[in-house]
């Protein structure tokens, strides 16, 4: 009808009132942002909160390492006189690191730590590898029961007495098996990676095996190839566990020969005991003093280095590692 105006479309962009007088404001409509929030620049307030926040967080990391290594690196007089730790440079000296090292209980003891460390994570990655490709497979064989297996013991385990009943079974006690093999699955770093070996690509494995491929093939060439950052976060937790650990040596481990680098710094840091042949009680002896704090921190030092070593060659497949192996696609 000639009458009546002329319906606006909600799309049509806002009028201004003096260019059309008869028209109605059309309500303003949200721009949608194209990237989430926490994406978008912080203001001046928020990058100062954040810089706030960090630092005093690596100020809580740094400080107490930097007051292990500036004790290790003191004279026993020097830690008498400021009453304990020191966190101020003064007189420094080796003479800690020296003594550790010169005893050979230490020495040992940080040799059998690597060596469980480097076969019990190359032991555990190939396993859970392996076990976590049958999984993610639906055609593997009872691979479901297996699954359901694997997630009970993530909430129930045998206990301390059937599991050291097991391990004297089995003629592992004072071995240094005994150290590797009672953790060498972790059923959660299984579930890791078998969550993302099932976010692959069946095209792809299926493009493989119409070209002759079997599956072991397909696992080295095809699937480890594309998991190296899961994997290698996976290696990481396990390498970590197996280098801290030092529960199973108090468990299944009578020589202290065999005592890893763990259990060696408890005795020294937690108890107080100077071992036979490890050097330190000389050292002791002529100062005067009851424990020796610099020898403390410098076996400290000692247990902490390879991990940080280690750590920064790995970080960068952390994130992307866990994140792939959480989630599914």
């Amino acid at each position: 009808m000639s009458g009546q105006a002329p319906e606006i479309s909600s799309d049509v962009a806002l009028v201004p009132r003096d260019l059309a007088p008869g028209v109605a404001r059309l309500p303003r409509r949200r721009r949608s942002r194209h990237r989430p929030a926490w994406e978008e620049p912080p203001s001046r307030v928020g990058a100062v909160v954040k810089f706030v926040v960090l630092a005093g967080v690596v100020l809580a990391v740094v400080f107490p390492l930097w007051t292990v290594i500036v004790t290790s690196l003191s004279t026993q007089a020097e830690t008498i006189r400021v009453g304990g730790l020191v966190t101020v440079p003064g007189e420094l000296t080796l003479n800690a690191y020296r003594q550790i090292l010169s005893g050979g209980i230490v020495t040992r003891a940080a040799l059998v730590s690597t060596g469980v460390t480097a076969v019990g994570t190359l032991l555990s990655t190939v396993v859970s590898v392996l076990a976590a490709f049958g999984l993610s497979r639906p055609s593997s064989l009872w691979h479901r029961p297996i699954l359901f297996v694997f997630l009970i013991t993530m909430f129930f385990g045998a206990g301390m007495i059937p599991t050291y009943l097991l391990v004297s079974g089995l003629g592992l006690i004072n071995s240094y098996w005994a150290l590797i093999l009672p953790g060498a699955v972790s059923a959660f770093n299984v579930l890791i990676l078998r969550n993302f070996f099932m976010g692959i690509d069946n095209a792809i494995l299926d493009a493989a095996r119409i070209d002759g491929a079997g599956d072991w093939r397909i696992l080295g060439a095809i699937v480890l190839p594309m998991s190296r950052a899961v994997t290698a976060v996976v290696a990481l937790f396990y390498g970590v566990g197996y280098w801290n650990a030092f529960f199973n040596a108090i468990l299944y481990i009578n020589d202290n020969a065999k005592w890893p680098l763990q259990l060696v710094l408890r005795s020294y840091v937690l108890q107080g005991v100077t071992l036979p042949g490890s050097g330190v009680g000389q050292v002791d002896v002529a100062s005067g003093a009851v424990t020796g704090l610099p020898i403390k921190m410098a076996v400290m030092v000692l247990a902490i280095v390879p991990i940080l070593v280690v750590y920064p060659f790995v970080q960068r497949h952390f994130t992307k590692g866990v994140i792939f192996g959480a989630i599914k696609g």
